[in-house]
């Protein structure tokens, strides 16, 4: 299973680019529980410095803070693994780079780290895309992935990936 997702992976990572190049736009990722799964598989196709702007890495809530700008106020009340703050990490990642479209995820992956509320496998993320006047949250969730920490991060990152294509 765990090859066929990275075969899945591997090409949802061309298939976005062509869908990027075909609406001449580019990519920002805001990455907490993936690591920078999602720039590692994006950059892994040939040519993609022509649709992939960059990626942070905010793994911590000072970096969230720091790299996304998402205020730490945000974390306390909802949890760095929300909806709030994976939709501020993806307002961040287009503030703070020249794409136009940000896809950020946040989650717990484990072994540790669940609670009742938000259990192993928990994951948050948020697509955002420059508008006109600013910029517009287009989709964010809330996921319940299931398996090890490598199968929750590699669920994760193909998800980002394939929901890009099915924003409008």
């Amino acid at each position: 299973m765990v090859e066929s997702i990275q075969r899945s992976i591997s090409s949802l990572s061309s298939d976005v680019g062509q869908w990027l190049l075909a609406r001449n736009s580019s990519l920002v990722t805001v990455e907490s529980c993936t690591g920078g799964g999602i720039a590692y598989a994006i950059t892994s196709v040939a040519g993609s410095s022509e649709w992939f702007d960059r990626g942070l890495v905010t793994y911590s809530n000072q970096a969230k803070n720091e790299l996304a700008a998402v205020p730490l106020s945000l974390i306390q009340e909802h949890g760095a693994v929300s909806i709030e703050v994976a939709e501020s990490m993806a307002i961040g990642g287009l503030t703070n780079s020249n794409a136009d479209i940000a896809v950020s995820v946040t989650g717990i992956a484990g072994p540790d780290g669940g609670s009742r509320e938000k259990p192993v496998g928990t994951v948050c993320f948020a697509w955002a895309r420059k508008a006109d006047l600013g910029f517009n949250i287009e989709l964010s969730q809330r996921c319940l992935f299931d398996g090890d920490r490598a199968g929750i991060r590699k669920q994760s990152i193909s998800h980002a990936l394939q929901t890009i294509m099915e924003l409008k």
